[in-house]
C-alpha cells in the first residue's frame, strides 16, 4: 500500500451521508477535479461521483400482478393496451417487453414502419397513471374456473408493478454508418446510403460503466436511481462481455458489460420511462439511469476521471457488414469527436446523430447528486460485483 494512500469503506461514506458531510459531484465535474488536482487528491476530497444516462434500452419489461378476480382465472394469455403480455408466470402475473407490438400492427408490410404503439408505452402509459385495458383469456380449470377476463387498469390499482431490465447500461457501443447505396432502418436508427451520416448510442464520460471499467463497485445490491425512483442491479446484464479490448486505462473500446436492473414502478415517473418508436425498426423504451460511483481508493477516482477525449468505439457498417455477421471495424473515434457533430471517415466529413440523450444523462446525476447530499439516498453495498 502506498504511503499516504486513500482508502474508504461504503460504511463510511454512508456515515457521511448521513451527517449531511457527503462531497459529492457528477462524472462531467470529477473529470476537472482529477485533470486539475490528480487521482490521489481527488480521492481525499471526493466521496461519491453520480453517473448518468438516457436512451433506448430494448432489453427492458415489466412484470405486472393484475390481481385475482372472481371467480378466479389462470390467465393463459394476456393483453395490455392490445400489447400481448407474456402470461406463463402464474395465475395472474403477465411480463410485458418493451419492444412487443400491438396486435393489429402491419409492422413493417408498408416499410418503413411507424410502430406507433408497443410496450415500451404501455409501461409509460403505466408510470403515467393511465388507464390500461387488460384482456386475458384461460383454459378454465377446477380451481381457476373464469376463462376470459376484460378491465381496466392503473399503476396505483395494480398489487405489484416492477420493472424488470435484463439488459440496460451498455458499457460502449457501436458507431453505426450504412456503406449500401440505400437508406436502411435499424435499431441505431435511419442511416443514408455511402456513410451519411454516423449514429452512436452513449452518454460517454457520463455513462455509468464507462466510470467503473472492471466493475470494482457495482453488482449485485447497488442502489442506483432507476425510472426517477429508486432501483437496484441484481445481476449482470445479458450479453455481459467483461473480456473485450481496451484501453490502456481500462475503458472498452468495443461493446462489453451490461447491467440488469429492477425496481418499484410505483416509484417511477413518465419523464423517465418513455417509449420509442424506431421508425423500420420496432418499439423500445428510452430509461433514465444513474449509478453512484463510491470512491474507495485512488483507483476509483482515476476511472472517474475519464473524459470524452479518453473513451472510444469502433465505426461499424450496419448496411452490410452487420446484419451478415462480419466482425469489421471501419476505424475508431472517440466520443469527444462524435459528440463535435461530425467525424472523419476516410477523409470525409460525416455528421454524428445521438440516440442517448446527454442532456438528460447530466441531469439525472444532477439529480441523483442532489438526492445524496441531501441523505435521501445511500449506497447500496455490493454483495458480489460484475464478472470481470
Amino acid at each position: 500500500m502506498k504511503k499516504n494512500s486513500v482508502t474508504k469503506s461504503y460504511d463510511q461514506i454512508n456515515e457521511r451521508i448521513r451527517r449531511g458531510e457527503v462531497v459529492v459531484v457528477t462524472a462531467d465535474e470529477m473529470v476537472d477535479i482529477v485533470r486539475d488536482n490528480g487521482p490521489a487528491e481527488a480521492a481525499r476530497q471526493v466521496d461519491v461521483v453520480t453517473t448518468g444516462t438516457f436512451a433506448p434500452m430494448c432489453s427492458s419489461g415489466a412484470f405486472i400482478n393484475f390481481g385475482h378476480s372472481v371467480p378466479g382465472i389462470k390467465a393463459s394469455r394476456v393483453w395490455l393496451n392490445q400489447v400481448p403480455a407474456y402470461a406463463g408466470v402464474a395465475a395472474v402475473d403477465c411480463y410485458i417487453g418493451a419492444t412487443e407490438l400491438r396486435r393489429d400492427d402491419p409492422a413493417n408490410q408498408v416499410y418503413p414502419g411507424e410502430f406507433r404503439y408497443g410496450g415500451g408505452h404501455v409501461i409509460q402509459d403505466l408510470v403515467a397513471s393511465r388507464r390500461i385495458a387488460l384482456r386475458a383469456e384461460a383454459y378454465g380449470t377446477d380451481c381457476y374456473p373464469r376463462k376470459s377476463l376484460e378491465k381496466h387498469i392503473t399503476l396505483d390499482a395494480v398489487r405489484q408493478a416492477t420493472l424488470c431490465n435484463p439488459r440496460n447500461g451498455y458499457q460502449n457501443y457501436n458507431c453505426a454508418i450504412n456503406l449500401s447505396k440505400k437508406t436502411i432502418y435499424t435499431y441505431m436508427g435511419a442511416l443514408k446510403p455511402m456513410a451519411g451520416n454516423a449514429n452512436y448510442c452513449s452518454a460517454g464520460q457520463l455513462s455509468p460503466l464507462m466510470n467503473d471499467p472492471y466493475y470494482r463497485t457495482i453488482g449485485l445490491g447497488t442502489r442506483i436511481f432507476l425510472g426517477g425512483g429508486e432501483g437496484y442491479v441484481t445481476w449482470h446484464g445479458t450479453q455481459h462481455n467483461p473480456g473485450a479490448e481496451r484501453t490502456a486505462g481500462g475503458v472498452p473500446v468495443s461493446p462489453a458489460g451490461t447491467l440488469w436492473v429492477m425496481g418499484d414502478m410505483k416509484q417511477m415517473s413518465p419523464e423517465w420511462l418513455v417509449g420509442v418508436s424506431i421508425q423500420g425498426y420496432g418499439v423500445s423504451l428510452a430509461v433514465g439511469l444513474g449509478v453512484p460511483i463510491p470512491i474507495l481508493n485512488e483507483e476509483m477516482a482515476r476511472f472517474t476521471g475519464v473524459s470524452d477525449e479518453e473513451i472510444f468505439t469502433q465505426i461499424i457498417d450496419y448496411g452490410n457488414d452487420y446484419p451478415n455477421g462480419r466482425a469489421r471495424s471501419h476505424g475508431m473515434v472517440s466520443y469527444a469527436e462524435l459528440k463535435s457533430g461530425a467525424i472523419q471517415l476516410k477523409g470525409r466529413r460525416i455528421p454524428t446523430v445521438p440516440l442517448s440523450s446527454v442532456v438528460r444523462a447530466r441531469r439525472i446525476a444532477g439529480l441523483l447528486k442532489e438526492r445524496i447530499a441531501a441523505g435521501e439516498f445511500l449506497l447500496g453495498t455490493p454483495q458480489f460485483t460484475l464478472p470481470s
